[in-house]
């Protein structure tokens, strides 16, 4: 097979970045490891930014996320029984998020490639690349019994943060960084109206939880645990009796309850990356960074990365020159990732309770939440970061 650009990863970034390829008249072959379904049914982030919406909508797949998508202008911040509403759009000049679960972007992204015709294999094996520092690098791979080898002009790694394009890029051409938090995030959806119209991020004397939403009928709610915590071990009313501890707010608000009908332990990290590119092979999304959850950065961070990619392809497919333009991709790439990482490093210090936290340390917490909700500066930071910073 020969394409221009082989992308191997068919999660948002890969089909995403597929699909700006296409309207620019750029060919492209997307090969993915797991099932169609898997990639459809697995439950990732939900909050999209304002720059992703935008993004979806100019890119002609805005239709069903401005329709369907759940758009909200503010969050709750909650500590100490009490709420407060940090108003996103007032402080950002009308920018918001919209609640729309990554599963729900990728079936969109899944028809309109269906309907391009273009190549889209899954259930791939033994997936690698070689050549990458040559004028062809090539993807090798089985598909349906049989090896496939695909020559392209450059390869886009979209395969996350397990895949196989960044472990192909030698040790003593990127650096890394890399740190693991003591505590992970227990989840679960429910059956159940969400009894709030916003976001809830509350810090409680037993550790953080989340109040969000996935739908107007389901309910999607995150509880601090131990960062090797069973899920297994967690039954349904012992969920649910945590989760009142954690969000029962003076006033009597308290999230709604209904049937479990997923629940399951993430991980808390974060990793970058530098430089986001080796030779021919450009990196994306997961593969290039992770952040923990609490920002809400991970989708929106993949979707500015392909949103720059596609754009340095282009230019690339019309003679400008690789080598600088993909250091230019990388760069500004990383810039933009560091800025995610400090505002979910931010979040997820602030929010968290850490086993190894003095009283001073719980003081100094506390304090920090007050001056947030007080502040009109720092409620325009939070606002300003979290509905999303420029796509570059």
């Amino acid at each position: 097979m020969r394409t221009q650009v082989g992308i191997v990863g068919a999660g948002a970034a890969g089909l995403m970045l597929g699909h700006l390829l296409g309207r620019a008249g750029i060919d492209s072959i997307i090969i993915e490891n797991r099932t169609r379904e898997h990639v459809i049914d697995r439950v990732r982030a939900g909050v999209l930014e304002q720059g992703t919406v935008d993004l979806l909508r100019d890119a002609g797949l805005g239709a069903r996320v401005l329709r369907e998508g759940m758009r909200h202008t503010g969050i709750g911040i909650a500590f100490a029984g009490g709420r407060h509403r940090i108003d996103l759009a007032r402080l950002t000049g009308g920018r918001a998020i919209t609640v729309y679960g990554q599963n729900e972007v990728v079936k969109d992204l899944l028809d309109a490639r269906d309907g391009t015709g273009r190549p889209l294999l899954f259930e791939v094996d033994g997936v690698s690349v070689h050549d990458l520092v040559g004028p062809q690098p090539e993807i090798r791979f089985v598909h349906n019994g049989d090896r496939q080898r695909i020559r392209c002009d450059f390869i886009a790694g979209c395969d996350g943060f397990h895949g196989i394009c960044r472990s192909a890029i030698p040790a003593a051409a990127v650096q890394t960084f890399d740190r693991t938090y003591p505590f992970g995030w227990l989840g679960i959806l429910a059956d159940a109206a969400p009894s709030s119209d916003e976001l809830v991020y509350c810090l409680h004397d037993r550790g953080f939880a989340l109040f969000s939403m996935r739908s107007p009928h389901v309910t999607r709610l995150y509880l601090q645990c131990a960062a090797d915590e069973d899920a297994a071990a967690w039954s349904d009313a012992r969920i649910w009796a945590e989760l009142r501890t954690r969000l029962t707010m003076a006033d009597g608000w308290a999230p709604q309850e209904g049937p479990i009908t997923q629940k399951g332990v993430t991980g808390m990290r974060s990793f970058v990356l530098e430089p986001m590119r080796y030779g021919r092979l450009c990196l994306a999304g997961d593969a290039a960074h992770i952040v923990p959850p609490t920002g809400a950065k991970g989708l929106n961070l993949a979707m500015a990365d392909v949103w720059r990619l596609a754009q340095t392809l282009d230019a690339v497919v019309r003679g400008g020159p690789p080598d600088r333009l993909f250091d230019d991709y990388s760069a500004r790439g990383v810039r933009r990732t560091w800025r995610a990482q400090r505002f979910s490093w931010w979040m997820t210090t602030m929010l968290h309770r850490n086993e190894q936290a003095t009283p001073y340390d719980e003081r100094r917490q506390r304090a920090d939440l007050e001056y947030l909700v007080s502040s009109e500066a720092a409620m325009t930071s939070l606002a300003e970061n979290y509905v999303g910073l420029p796509l570059d």
